[in-house]
């Protein structure tokens, strides 16, 4: 083989891959060789502790704020699993499930709750979170849209004899029905029941979008071919005989106990006081009693229950976790700015020295 051919082979494959380059090289322009005008942060050390600083008193401030705020906060709470023991043993026991039990809690309020107070019911050691037990239900079923989908109910979709239950799952069937009333002794001798609403205890979304009646006049036909829960004493069309409005899937107890709680102690809107009478300020000190009405079970889990009586802030109840969260970030923040003002001092320093050297 020549010299001469070597030499215009590779001329020749030089030129192909000169072509081939030439063929992939983005056109020249200032977008595609990423020649546009731009800024570069570059921040000091001083900007930088400035605003780690910054953050650290923002969290502080924050912390201490929340934290005075849920302090300020009148709240009272009452137990009542031990003090209704013999009703607890009796709503135990499966043959008394038609029984009617009640109890009554004197108790005395030190202290004015001025404003709207609140009443919640509590309960310790009841896993809502489990995930077989959030999936028992049926969103289309409770939206009113069919009233027999009752696929992920089980085991609470049908009764005995195949009929659909409404509302299905282990959620509806296992709701709070406890009765609670609170009355107050008006001049230590007259009891007078304390107004409370049960109207507007939801959440918008829950009451307007999630949850809806099927369409009908009258709500008794409208779930007919349809059973209550196996728990439940009367069917969802009649759990309010005083409100007709507050019936079937509308009703405000059953949607707050549908909106699964994420730990297993936990407390539930239940009521809220209507500001009419002698409680327009709020509830006046005095003596006060809980007449419940015991139905739902807990001592077979280890349980408890009970009433928390509370008023609210701009900030939301009584829990301290966001506030020592603010807090806690805060203290962290400025514990690492001074840690890095120590060591940007002490990098500085050395520095000089290494340039009077």
């Amino acid at each position: 083989m020549s010299e001469e051919y070597i030499s215009v082979t590779c001329r020749t494959k030089m030129k192909r891959i000169s072509e081939d380059y030439q063929s992939r090289v983005p056109d020249n322009t200032a977008l595609k060789q990423q020649q546009l005008p731009a800024y570069r942060l570059q921040l000091s050390a001083t900007g930088i502790l400035s605003g780690f600083f910054a953050a650290g008193a923002f969290c502080l401030g924050m912390g201490i704020i929340l934290i005075l705020s849920a302090k300020s906060i009148k709240e009272i709470e009452v137990k009542y699993t031990k003090i209704c023991a013999n009703c607890a043993e009796l709503r135990e026991d499966a043959t008394n499930f038609d029984k009617e039990c009640t109890c009554s809690i004197p108790f005395y309020l030190s202290e004015t709750m001025k404003g709207n107070v609140y009443m919640y019911y509590k309960l310790y050691g009841f896993y809502q979170n489990l995930y077989q037990y959030i999936l028992s239900r049926s969103n289309s079923q409770l939206l009113g849209t069919d009233l027999k989908d009752v696929g992920n109910c089980a085991p609470f979709s049908n009764s005995h004899d195949g009929t659909p239950i409404a509302p299905c799952g282990a959620i509806a069937n296992s709701i709070f029905n406890d009765t609670i009333i609170l009355s107050y002794n008006l001049n230590s001798s007259i009891p007078i029941e304390v107004p409370m609403l049960r109207s507007k205890i939801t959440w918008w979304t829950d009451k307007y979008v999630k949850f809806q009646n099927p369409s009908s006049i009258n709500l008794s036909s409208a779930f007919a071919g349809t059973t209550k829960p196996p728990y439940w004493s009367k069917p969802v069309y009649e759990l309010d005989e005083e409100d007709p409005g507050n019936n079937g899937f509308l009703n405000e107890d059953f949607i707050v106990w549908m909106r699964t709680a994420a730990f297993p102690t936990f407390k539930k809107l239940y009521r809220r006081l209507n500001r009419i009478q002698y409680f327009i300020e709020g509830l006046p000190a005095g003596n006060y009693s809980f007449n419940i009405t015991y139905n739902f079970p807990v001592t077979r889990f280890k349980g408890e229950k009970s009433v928390v009586l509370s008023t609210l802030t701009w900030s939301g109840g009584s829990s301290l976790f966001l506030g020592l969260a603010y807090t806690v970030t805060g203290a962290v923040t400025w514990l690492a700015s001074f840690s890095m003002m120590a060591i940007h001092l002490m990098l500085k320093k050395k520095k000089m020295l290494f340039i009077q050297d």
